[in-house]
């Protein structure tokens, strides 16, 4: 064998040893990560937590995480057809104890881009299919599920609640295929919806665009789930929409960092059309 095909080898051996140890490093500090818990309601959770480097960034993270034997009746969608409105403003509206921003919208007419189904009522339906929307949260009184999106029509005649969004990041507690490309490289301020092995649904907001929380990639975003124990995850609309709400928790409800006024604070909010919410 040649030296430089020995050298090529021993560089590639390195790579993956160094990676693989840097990985284990970032599991080992969420799962080993001393989370600020507060009692929201019963079998309702919130945890915050600071890391001062995860993959060799500063981040910060909160997540609720919400108990579905006591509380699944209880979870619900709100939707604007052609209106937008702060997450904070929706929960209040809907009477929400805790509250996420949910799908991607239109921006300047209002109302989600891809489709979704609120109690039966199809509110807005997928203006253009997108790599991004390959995920389905399907809600009803007896069951929340997250999966691929297959049929949208067949799965919104089966469950009330339908939201498509996406992308897709952990199936059957496995990391699902992420396209190449800057939405899922770059980071940015995340919401994602998980599904846990033991009856757990958990709604997460990173913060990002700032010194204080750098965001992340869907790649990096995918595994602090699986970290977390979600069998089944998707990401929701991110960036500026980012918002965790929970009620009384502060002045307006907001306990993540919003980043469309970029400052650090609570009141940074961007108008969305959706939210997911628990009564």
């Amino acid at each position: 064998m040649s030296r430089l095909r020995i050298n090529i080898l021993i560089g590639i051996f390195l790579f993956v040893t160094a990676a693989s140890a840097q990985e284990n490093r970032d599991s080992l500090a969420v799962v080993s990560q001393d989370w600020k818990k507060t009692k929201v309601k019963k079998g309702v959770v919130w945890k915050q937590g600071h890391f001062n480097n995860l993959f060799d960034s500063e981040q910060e993270i909160n997540y609720v995480e919400i108990d579905l034997k006591n509380n699944l009746k209880k979870l619900h969608l709100a939707a604007e057809p052609s209106e937008l409105k702060p997450t904070s403003q929706l929960a209040l509206e809907h009477g929400a104890s805790v509250a996420v921003n949910g799908g991607f919208f239109d921006m300047k007419n209002g109302g989600a881009t891809d489709f979704i189904q609120v109690d039966n009522n199809v509110v807005n339906r997928t203006r253009k299919k997108s790599d991004r929307g390959n995920a389905l949260l399907l809600l009803s009184e007896k069951e929340v599920k997250i999966k691929a999106a297959a049929d949208t029509l067949y799965e919104a005649e089966r469950y009330p609640n339908v939201m498509l969004s996406g992308p897709l990041l952990v199936a059957g507690g496995n990391p699902y295929p992420l396209t190449k490309n800057a939405f899922n490289d770059n980071r940015h301020p995340r919401t994602a919806i998980a599904l846990t092995g033991d009856d757990k649904l958990l709604l997460l907001v990173v913060d990002g665009r700032n010194k204080s929380s750098h965001g992340m990639n869907l790649h990096e975003l995918s595994s602090i789930l699986r970290w977390l124990g979600a069998k089944e995850a998707m990401n929701l609309d991110g960036g500026g929409s980012s918002t965790l709400y929970i009620e009384g928790a502060t002045e307006n409800g907001v306990v993540s960092y919003p980043s469309d006024n970029k400052l650090f604070d609570h009141e940074g909010e961007r108008a969305v059309a959706n939210i997911i919410y628990l009564k």
